[in-house]
């Protein structure tokens, strides 16, 4: 029989929050899939901070609320260590304020507490993929609060803030637009009629000559570059 070789490695989760109950219920769901596995805790952000130094990890679940250190100035602390790992930040809030600033801080994604598990084991699967995680209820108000900064307001004279960079093919162009659009890798696959392989070599190249650090930052090129306009994707978004 034909050595299959070894098994991938597990997902290295972080988890960061003050409360012990929630870690425990994040951890139990988390250690009940064969492909992720929880490396280190913590309940605050100091304690954070020296824990993830201690353990690789890949993922980061970060509380937005915390005692001393708080999520956000924590994540932006972490994410300047050589190979920080991604952050998805929880909340029981979704205020527009959270969101943007934890995507300010440099986060991958964005999720509520009350989101149903299966929910928190694909935001943990899609940022480690490299995708990027807003939980739909907060997708409107992000959208309202960052569209007049991004040129979004309607203004017709409005000029675009950043130029599109000429060495952009036709092709990585879609790709940017789908990012937009919040398409995943699998979707831009499915849409482009692509390899994933291929689509993440697409990505990869917008990102670089975007100069954008990751997906998150690489849509805000967008929007700030006049190819999508957040109003154009309101329709799409969840709640009031």
């Amino acid at each position: 029989m034909p050595d299959s070789g070894p098994e991938p490695r597990p997902v290295r989760v972080g988890l960061v929050d003050d409360q012990h109950l929630v870690r425990a219920g994040f951890r139990m769901v988390l250690d009940s899939q064969p492909d992720l596995t929880v490396v280190a805790e913590a309940a605050d952000g100091h304690a954070a901070l020296d824990a993830l130094a201690r353990a690789e990890t890949d993922v980061v679940l970060m509380d937005v609320q915390m005692p001393g250190l708080d999520g956000i100035e924590t994540t932006r602390r972490l994410l300047t260590r050589p190979h920080a790992p991604k952050v998805v930040m929880l909340t029981t809030f979704d205020t527009e304020e959270y969101v943007v600033s934890a995507l300010g801080a440099g986060a991958s994604g964005f999720l509520l507490k009350d989101a149903p598990p299966e929910d928190l084991l694909a935001a943990v699967r899609t940022v480690h993929r490299g995708d990027a995680v807003i939980a739909p209820r907060a997708t409107r108000r992000l959208l309202r609060h960052v569209g007049p900064l991004l040129g979004g307001d309607g203004a017709p004279d409005r000029r675009p803030a950043v130029r599109v960079p000429p060495e952009l093919t036709p092709r990585e162009l879609e790709v940017l637009v789908a990012m937009a659009h919040g398409l995943t890798n699998a979707e831009l696959a499915e849409r482009f009629v692509l390899s994933e392989a291929t689509v993440k070599t697409h990505v990869g190249r917008v990102l670089s000559k975007t100069a954008s650090r990751d997906r998150v930052q690489a849509v805000l090129f967008a929007f700030r570059a006049g190819l999508v306009r957040p109003e154009d994707l309101l329709g799409a978004a969840d709640g009031p």
